[in-house]
């Protein structure tokens, strides 16, 4: 069920080079795109709100910067070995900016 109410999960971001390793992502990991997974074990969207969850922002920072735009999961959410990814904010930020103008 989705919830009414926003939802945060602090997470960590994971090295690309291991999101892409063949027993993780193998490969589908762009260098605009961020791959994350929840600070303490088995947290994850559920699988029916990380499909709600696409275009959710990636915050950082104390000013909570925008860092990236929720992209995708795997089916199963809690899969340790397909963590969810992001579309990187700061690979694109001459593209936002130009079209922001």
């Amino acid at each position: 069920e989705l919830s009414s109410t926003l939802q945060e999960m602090e997470v960590e971001v994971l090295d690309t080079r291991m999101c892409n390793n063949s027993r993780f992502w193998n490969g589908e990991i762009a260098p605009t795109m961020i791959c994350f997974q929840g600070r303490h074990r088995g947290s994850a969207p559920t699988k029916v709100r990380s499909r709600g969850d696409s275009g959710s922002p990636l915050v950082c920072g104390k000013r909570a910067a925008v860092a990236g735009v929720m992209s995708f999961s795997s089916k199963k959410a809690t899969d340790p070995f397909k963590p969810p990814v992001a579309t990187s904010a700061v690979k694109h930020k001459k593209w936002i900016r130009k079209t922001l103008r």
